[in-house]
């Protein structure tokens, strides 16, 4: 019997979060709650849970999406929040303390 392969369906609130974090620019950060605002939605965490379930990262760059307050936040990718700091690093965006430094100049807002 052959293996059945396992395909995720995503949800059109997925697709939707997903296509909004494609916008966001190299070194550049975003915020779930603008994520959310963007999509019309005080669904904050629903942001936050469809980033955490994105099956392309980085192509779908997750990464650059962190938490109001500047914090870095999660990172469901391989290597965790690491991996996140390693490529915001790479991408030019400086961190310190858990926060990214110059923070309100490297947000982007939709």
């Amino acid at each position: 019997m052959a293996a059945q392969q396992h395909t995720v369906t995503a949800t059109p609130f997925q697709q939707a979060v997903w296509e909004a974090i494609r916008q966001i620019p190299t070194g550049r950060v975003t915020t779930y709650g603008d994520i959310a605002a963007y999509l019309g939605t005080k669904a904050v965490r629903a942001v936050g849970t469809a980033a955490g379930r994105n099956p392309n990262a980085p192509q779908v760059p997750c990464h650059r999406v962190v938490c109001a307050d500047g914090k870095i936040g999660k990172y469901s990718g391989p290597g965790a929040v690491k991996r996140k700091k390693e490529l915001l690093s790479h991408e030019g965006v400086e961190i310190a303390g858990g926060k990214i430094v110059d923070f309100e100049t490297l947000r982007y807002r939709f």
